[in-house]
């Protein structure tokens, strides 16, 4: 095994994200940490691990359990994992005018920008100035909105989870208080939609955006478009946005009847579809949410957000790629195609091992849990929990943070699988399976190929 392959720019995201959570886990068991309680290292570990993976999942209140400390250590760590260790690593040796190696320009441009070739310098600053200035943004509004509620401290801790996808909150029925306004939602939403867009889209959509503006149009021949990449994020997350509200709207305010209004419902709609993918706020009660809700949730959660972003799950261009995918094979076309341009082989290679390896994890980490949590019950005395327990799996692998209320009853190897999945799930399962490639010696030789009957 290469000593070059252990410590390579692959590796450091895992070796960053592992310090990270170490040391957030001896922070959080001092005493200085806590309102007054005590908390043993499995639910410290569980706690750091969700925040920095920006997961929201949570076995003690956030908002009783920790004293003012112990909140800024975990809103330090969702800082932290929301933006990626790695980005902020490179951006302290940027400022100490360090030179970062082109291997390590080319990780971070490959993760972030879409792009190897860009200024890695450059992209990192302003990436720090958009995200300052948006959770500034949101934290101005939310305590506007409601001074009392959100205090300052209230309104920066959730404007800065919010937008890093992170769903933890400092009250204990998270924002189900705030259902119907408006100006609260809104935010919230805005926060979590461009966290998981990706920074390279937000920076797109900037460019895209003042180039329309009639003083910056003068001398220009044609109007700024944006990428096809761009495109096909935005469209991606606008078609899954929709469609899961109006799911979720039949099914709780038409299908069920909450004593909501028209308005309420829309609202409440859109805020479950938008913050299950992978957000972790919730205005409605998950655990009292109907069946067809929760499975169309549990699929928006395993989606995710987009690549580069504060989000996790398989991320929205994996599945426009396998519908492409799917949509070439029953045409009998041989490429598959996303608006103007065929999306090549490897690209579809990888899709289509995301998400075996996505759909493994999940159904790995659910068996466990049925047979720790469940298994000695007779089906007829746990009955639910089986949705209850996959929800909570899904929720873990997106680093969503929605739960329907068995986070806090888990048994200790529970905990510790809901923890493994939360950090595979934040690093993508491509960095671990490119990561170990990368340890081992690829094969000079090739096997002989035969065809096997499919189906």
């Amino acid at each position: 095994m290469r000593l070059s392959a252990v410590f390579s720019p692959f590796t450091y995201p895992i070796y960053f994200f592992l310090a990270t959570i170490l040391a957030g886990t001896v922070l959080l068991m001092l005493p200085g940490s806590l309102n007054g309680a005590s908390i043993d290292f499995v639910d410290a570990l569980f706690t750091a691990t969700s925040a920095t993976c920006v997961t929201g999942l949570a076995v003690v209140d956030t908002g009783t359990h920790f004293s003012r400390m112990g909140q800024g250590v975990i809103l330090s760590m969702i800082q932290l994992g929301g933006l990626g260790i790695m980005t902020y690593a490179s951006l302290v040796f940027y400022l100490w005018r360090r030179k970062v190696t082109l291997t390590d320009r080319l990780a971070v441009g490959q993760s972030l920008m879409h792009d190897s070739t860009f200024s890695l310098g450059r992209f990192l600053v302003r990436l720090v100035a958009w995200t300052a200035a948006l959770e500034g943004i949101g934290a101005l509004l939310l305590h506007s909105f409601d001074p009392h509620g959100f205090t300052p401290w209230s309104a920066v801790f959730h404007s800065i989870s919010a937008f890093c996808n992170a769903g933890f909150g400092l009250h204990a029925d998270s924002l189900t208080q705030w259902r119907g306004n408006a100006g609260v939602n809104l935010t919230i939403m805005g926060l979590i939609v461009l966290g998981g867009l990706g920074f390279s889209v937000i920076v797109e959509l900037e460019g895209w955006l003042t180039g329309h503006l009639p003083w910056r149009r003068r001398g220009q021949r044609r109007k700024p478009r944006l990428s096809w990449y761009a495109r096909t994020v935005l469209a991606v997350s606008a078609f899954l946005i929709v469609g899961g509200a109006a799911a979720i709207y039949m099914a709780e305010v038409v299908g069920l009847d909450r004593g909501l209004s028209f308005s309420e419902g829309v609202l409440a709609a859109f805020f479950q579809s938008v913050t299950c993918r992978t957000a972790g706020f919730n205005t409605l009660d998950v655990g009292q949410l109907t069946t067809i809700s929760l499975l169309v949730m549990t699929f928006l959660m395993f989606v995710g957000g987009s690549p580069g972003s504060c989000a996790g799950g398989v991320k929205t261009t994996t599945l426009r790629v396998l519908w492409a995918f799917a949509v070439s094979k029953i045409k009998g076309r041989q490429q598959p195609v996303v608006g103007r341009f065929a999306v090549d082989r490897e690209t579809v290679a990888r899709a289509v091992s995301l998400t075996l390896v996505a759909i493994f994890l999940v159904a790995f980490g659910t068996l466990w849990l049925v047979v720790s949590e469940g298994g000695d019950v007779p089906h007829p005395a746990a009955r639910g929990l089986f949705l209850e327990i996959l929800f909570e799996v899904v929720s873990a692998f997106g680093t969503v943070g929605l739960s329907m209320g068995i986070t806090p009853t888990l048994s200790v190897s529970g905990k510790i699988v809901i923890t493994l999945l939360m950090f595979v799930g934040r690093l993508g399962p491509i960095v671990f399976l490119t990561a170990l490639g990368r340890l081992q010696e690829q094969p000079r030789y090739v096997w002989p190929e035969e065809s096997m009957l499919i189906g």
